[in-house]
């Protein structure tokens, strides 16, 4: 009698909890958190972005205009072009077209004889 008292009281303790979590009540270690909402670094040209020094932060306005395979793709401010690297994670679920307008912020990646955006974050404008 007692197991069933006990896996019984169990039984709707895993419910409730089981509940609760398809709410979107679980607010364990993957649950998204606030940051910072007022004025942030203002967004500059791919030409200005790729005078800057390797690991230098960047924030872009433009489209995505092509994949090129794995996690990089061709964006563009409109006058010039620039290959970025957005890893699977940091889409957080966000879906682009070549049509949507976006904000990438990310840091710049040089090597000796290639030139890319490591993006850290995306977002539509």
């Amino acid at each position: 009698m007692k197991k069933l008292v006990t896996v019984s009281a169990l039984a709707i303790v895993l419910g409730f909890s089981a509940n609760a979590f398809a709410k979107g009540g679980f607010q364990g270690p993957q649950a998204p958190m606030g940051g910072y909402t007022g004025p942030s670094a203002a967004a500059m040209s791919v030409a200005e972005a790729k005078e800057l020094r390797d690991d230098s932060p960047v924030v872009l306005v433009g489209k995505i205009t092509k994949s090129l395979g794995g996690e990089k793709y061709l964006f563009t401010d409109g006058t010039e072009t620039v290959t970025i690297e957005i890893d699977n994670e940091d889409w957080n679920g966000l879906s682009v077209s070549e049509k949507d307008t976006v904000e990438i912020r990310g840091e710049v990646d040089k090597g000796f004889t290639s030139y890319e955006i490591d993006v850290d974050s995306i977002a539509k404008k």
